[in-house]
């Protein structure tokens, strides 16, 4: 499958300043298959080890860290010669060996020229656990699940993909039928590499959804196998809550729909550890949209979205058939289900904001910057057209552009553009 990380990952090995690359993502987004097969690609050998697997290496780092001897267990391990620029050491689960973060700053400043990618799994947790952390001696990538352009290639639609990419609004109206049909079934699919590929591979609807609550029952064991003891139950009760914050009019994270008579210190911590391991995303509020937004952020109010579109709809329990052949499912599920896909297009390429008018009803889905501009973002789950809150942005603050996402097709009246929700990948980046 193709992923657009791979061409980033193609950027970090070429760069002049690379540094050993900390890969970050939630479980089962794909992350170990992506660098192993940039590895195969790319490199001659791969040097791969899971310290969740190899137990035995999980104190390879508490000796010291001496990178000589280092390189030679790794070099033992896995068979690897280990040379410079031929050999990508991929070492995974990297939060499972104590010492592994601390000793990329030994990377870097004793064997700069090793090609070096670290991941895992709850790697966040661990990356804001640690003390010592190497500074500015590692470069960042984060991966998220399977974008909706990234679905079309998965399932043989890249001449689509293109399509949509190249922005040709004319040709990409004659295809809206057959586009809107792919956007359904992402509805359901979502963007889970193992989900995405047996939908390819025409599994049964049951089968696809049989794979989205195994993965979210793999989420639910990390609450009680990596979370502390006393923090379990509050983290069950923010993730159970989703659903139905997200399924209300106002999609402002309310902590009494958590529990009854809820405050925000009891569930503050649980928040938290939720959004580090990359199950969850803020989108928090800005009251006066200026650049940079995030001088102009409240912390206190906030959007909370989950990981993905199809466990969300897993999450709900709501029937494949429902999804897959109603034909006014955009209608019916649109507060749980269009904000969250369109969350998900647009977070591997923006910090995401939404603006709120205080004192007043006016809301505008989301905000981020594009070339230097504020750019305010309306959301439609129909063809409906009518947004009032938009129009109240754009006659006070006057944006360059803004967007208005929605299942018409492209339109243009003056700086506001109407992109089908199908083709956001046109204007996401």
């Amino acid at each position: 499958m193709e992923r657009n990380i791979y061409q980033e990952l193609c950027k970090w090995k070429s760069s002049t300043r690379r540094k050993p690359l900390i890969l970050e993502g939630a479980r089962q987004v794909g992350k170990t298959w992506i660098v192993r097969h940039f590895g195969e690609n790319e490199y001659t050998h791969v040097a791969y080890i899971n310290f969740e697997e190899m137990k035995n290496l999980r104190g390879l780092f508490t000796v010291d860290f001496n990178v000589e001897r280092v390189m030679r267990v790794i070099r033992l391990a896995t068979g690897c010669p280990c040379v410079a620029g031929e050999t990508l050491i991929f070492l995974d689960e990297i939060q499972d060996a104590e010492g592994g973060l601390t000793m990329l700053k030994y990377f870097f400043e004793n064997m700069p020229e090793q090609h070096i990618i670290v991941a895992g799994s709850l790697l966040g947790i661990e990356l804001h656990r640690k003390e010592s952390f190497p500074v500015g001696k590692v470069d960042f990538l984060r991966m998220y699940p399977m974008t909706f352009i990234e679905f079309l290639r998965a399932v043989g639609e890249t001449a689509m993909a293109d399509l949509i990419i190249s922005a040709d609004w004319q040709t990409i109206a004659l295809f809206s039928q057959q586009l809107t049909e792919r956007l359904r079934q992402y509805y359901f699919v979502g963007g889970m590499p193992e989900a995405v590929q047996a939908f390819a591979n025409v599994a049964f609807p049951e089968e696809i959804r049989h794979i989205q609550n195994n993965i979210l029952q793999s989420y639910d064991n990390d609450f009680s196998k990596h979370a502390p003891n006393e923090l379990v139950p509050r983290i069950r009760l923010v993730w159970d809550s989703i659903p139905s914050q997200l399924s209300r009019e106002n999609r402002k994270f309310i902590y009494g729909l958590v529990k009854k008579g809820a405050r925000a210190r009891e569930f503050e911590a649980a928040l938290m550890w939720l959004c580090d391991c990359g199950l969850t995303y803020k989108v928090k509020c800005v009251k006066t949209p200026k650049y940079p937004l995030k001088s102009y952020e409240d912390q206190s109010a906030f959007k909370l979205f989950t990981i993905d579109v199809g466990l969300l709809c897993a999450q709900m329990d709501v029937e494949p058939s429902l999804l897959l052949q109603k034909n006014n499912i955009f209608t019916e599920f649109k507060g749980a289900l269009t904000e969250q896909y369109v969350m998900q297009q647009l977070l591997p390429y923006h910090t995401l904001y939404y603006w709120s008018k205080p004192n007043s009803l006016a809301e505008v889905d989301f905000v981020i910057q594009q070339d230097g501009n504020v750019v305010p973002i309306e959301v439609k789950a129909e063809d409906n057209l009518r947004a009032k809150s938009l129009r109240l942005f754009i006659d006070t603050f006057a944006p360059a552009c803004a967007y208005r996402l929605s299942m018409s097709n492209y339109r243009k009246e003056s700086q506001l553009a109407n992109i089908p929700l199908y083709a956001i990948a046109a204007c996401a980046n």
